[in-house]
């Protein structure tokens, strides 16, 4: 049993923070980036420095969302306007692509030289599902989703990916929108009905609901039950290995 309704052919998982603990790098990563610029900037305008907190900032602002969008959504959160900016800007320049490009940079570091821990829990759940004949994508904001299923050795289990890369690609808006998740149950060709979406960050499960998927799992990695709840998940679990044995 995996606490699906019936009728359920794929199930679509985010990565970080549903699959992999990813999520703690990420979140790592966005404050050594914030922390440094927020620093700089406020030595040099002669202000008070005060630090992207994780407890708070990460869920409200970043979190499930594209990089671009993340930074952007932060920084206006403390009143700061900063260009776009685009490929060509350099590394140290106030853009919000080169803030972004920074973070990246750091969590591609981080997957290299700390690694990337799996929730057992999520391993599990994820043979259960493969076990069981249904259909499985991964549907992520993160560019690195391809290298972190490797270095986590959950590729196999994984039949399908919707990605920062993909959804640049394909022009697909990132979460809350729904539009990578129904591009991932459209690629595997299962209906949104069909198809149920695991998400621990708050935009993701509004992606899941605004999506009309037929059932939207939310993780609660954070404390945020009833913030997921109210976001659309239809259910809140710690661990996904919490569903093994259970209907909804």
């Amino acid at each position: 049993m995996l606490g699906l309704p019936d009728g359920t052919r794929a199930c679509l998982f985010d990565l970080d923070g549903v699959l992999t603990d990813t999520a703690s790098v990420h979140a790592a990563a966005w404050k050594q980036m914030f922390d440094e610029y927020l620093r700089a900037r406020a030595e040099r305008e002669g202000t008070p420095f005060r630090a992207f907190d994780i407890a708070t900032d990460y869920a409200a602002y970043v979190d499930g969302k594209p990089r671009m969008a993340g930074t952007d959504s932060f920084l206006r959160s403390r009143g700061i306007e900063l260009p776009e900016g685009g490929p060509d800007d350099a590394p140290d320049a106030d853009t919000v692509y080169a803030l972004a490009t920074r973070k990246n940079a750091l969590v591609q570091e981080k997957i290299v030289t700390v690694g990337v821990e799996v929730y057992p829990g999520s391993v599990r759940y994820l043979h259960a599902v493969k076990d069981a004949g249904l259909a499985t994508a991964v549907v992520s904001s993160s560019a690195n989703a391809g290298q972190v299923l490797e270095v986590a050795g959950l590729a196999h289990l994984i039949d399908h990916r919707v990605d920062g890369v993909t959804a640049k690609e394909r022009g697909l808006p990132g979460k809350p929108a729904p539009d990578t998740f129904l591009a991932a149950a459209a690629d595997l060709g299962v209906g949104k009905d069909e198809a149920v979406v695991f998400e621990d960050a708050l935009a993701g499960v509004a992606s899941g609901k605004a999506g009309g998927f037929g059932f939207v799992v939310g993780v609660d990695r954070l404390g945020q039950a009833e913030a997921l709840r109210a976001h659309g998940a239809d259910i809140v679990v710690t661990d996904l290995a919490d569903l093994l044995g259970g209907k909804p």
